[in-house]
């Protein structure tokens, strides 16, 4: 796949961003299949994970207000230790962790911009975050990370952060790609399909047993 090929349908073409595409070849167990091509009677002894894969054209963000009690600011790095906290338990359903040196090897990539790393702070307290990269090769926004944590849920806060990160993003980027796992009880995909993301594009990552 050649960047022509991957800028014409970003999300129909490839289940991950361009860069990471040109540096990583799956490994021997596992197949990515996209939704159109798929059967389960093709993949007897897989086991499938979908995601769902998002785009944004950046043509319209939608204007959130942010209540007076919260703030939000560049991550920098001595709050790593907290980013790496509110990643685990945000995803502590799904047996995700992060320890600080993952985290600060995201900031050795290509793609890393320090103003696409948004917290989001009650008081002192960091409570949510956005971390985004930024392809100058394919001009290409992309979401990695956007959580909150589950007391502070149901107030918008996700829709916040990641309206500001896009609002960011228009400055630089074409457009925006996101990913996430359809399974997640926390139903991310609606926050990005309320912030303007589209499209059906349904990849299965298949793990042989």
């Amino acid at each position: 796949m050649n960047l022509e090929e991957y800028l014409k349908n970003p999300c129909g073409v490839s289940s991950i961003p361009y860069w990471k595409a040109q540096r990583i070849n799956p490994p021997p167990n596992m197949r990515i299949v996209h939704d159109r091509v798929f059967s389960k009677d093709l993949f007897p002894d897989y086991e499938d994970t979908d995601y769902f894969r998002l785009f944004h054209t950046l043509e319209h963000i939608n204007e959130t207000v942010l209540a007076t009690e919260f703030s939000i600011d560049i991550i920098p790095q001595e709050k790593y230790p907290y980013l790496a906290e509110l990643i685990n338990l945000s995803y502590k359903h799904l047996g995700i962790e992060v320890d600080i040196s993952q985290i600060e090897e995201w900031t050795k990539t290509e793609v890393y911009v320090p103003q696409l790393w948004l917290a989001l702070y009650s008081g002192n307290k960091m409570v949510g975050s956005i971390i985004a990269d930024y392809d100058s090769t394919a001009k290409e926004g992309i979401i990695e990370w956007l959580q909150v944590l589950p007391e502070y849920r149901g107030q918008g806060l996700a829709s916040v952060l990641l309206n500001k990160c896009l609002g960011k993003m228009q400055r630089i980027a074409d457009f925006v790609t996101v990913s996430g796992l359809r399974s997640n009880i926390t139903n991310p995909e609606s926050v990005y399909r309320k912030s303007g993301f589209t499209g059906d594009d349904i990849w299965h990552i298949l793990i042989e047993r």
